[in-house]
C-alpha cells in the first residue's frame, strides 16, 4: 500500500474513532432503540438483507460521495456513524445488556461492516487528497490512473464488505440473538 494511502486511511479510522469515544461518552436515554441490537424487550426485531443492504448502501454511497463534495460528506459521514455505534452501545449497556451480549450480537457483522465504512471513507477522502496534493505542487496531474484505479478499488472493496455484513447481519446475527434469548 502507498504510503499517502495509509495517511489518508489512518485519517478516516481516526475520524470514526474519535467520534465513535464521543458518542459512547454521551450519556444515552433508556427509551433508546437501534437497529444494531436484535433484541429489545426481550423480542427479536426481523431485520431483511434487503432493508439492512439499502440502508447500508446509502451510508457506503454518502461516504464515497466525499469524492466530489470534497470529503465534507466523508467527513459528515464517518463522524455520523462513528458516534451513532458508540452512542448505541452505551445505550445498549445502560439499557442492560452486558458487554458480552453486546460484543455477539455486533461482532459477526461489524468485522465487515465497521472496515466497510472506515474504507469507503478512505475512497471519499482520496479524490480530494490528490486534489490539495496537486494544489501544493507535490504532482504534476491532478489526478492519474493510479489514483482512479485506488478509488475505485476501495470503493468495490468496501461495497463488498456492506453486502456481506448485510448478508451477516440479517442471517448470523438473529440466530445469536435467538441463542441467547432462549437461554433466558
Amino acid at each position: 500500500m502507498q504510503e499517502h494511502l495509509k495517511i489518508i486511511l489512518a485519517v478516516s479510522m481516526i475520524i470514526f474513532s474519535l467520534a465513535f469515544g464521543v458518542g459512547y461518552s454521551t450519556n444515552p436515554t433508556l427509551n433508546f432503540e437501534s437497529k444494531s441490537f436484535l433484541m429489545f424487550n426481550n423480542n427479536i426485531i426481523t431485520l431483511t438483507t434487503y432493508s439492512i443492504l439499502i440502508q447500508n448502501l446509502k451510508v457506503c454511497f454518502l461516504l464515497l460521495l466525499g469524492s466530489i463534495t470534497f470529503g465534507t460528506s466523508t467527513l459528515q459521514n464517518l463522524v455520523y456513524n462513528g458516534y451513532n455505534i458508540g452512542y448505541t452501545i452505551a445505550g445498549a449497556l445502560k439499557f442492560g445488556l452486558s458487554f458480552s451480549e453486546i460484543l455477539m450480537l455486533t461482532l459477526p457483522h461489524c468485522i465487515f461492516e465497521i472496515p466497510a465504512i472506515i474504507i469507503a471513507g478512505t475512497a471519499g477522502f482520496k479524490i480530494p487528497y490528490e486534489i490539495v496534493r496537486y494544489l501544493a505542487g507535490k504532482k504534476e496531474q491532478i489526478l492519474t490512473k493510479e489514483d482512479i484505479k485506488e478509488y475505485l478499488t476501495l470503493a468495490l472493496i468496501s461495497i463488498i464488505l456492506i453486502i456481506i455484513a448485510a448478508f451477516v447481519e440479517a442471517y448470523v446475527t438473529p440466530r445469536i440473538a435467538e441463542y441467547f434469548l432462549n437461554r433466558v
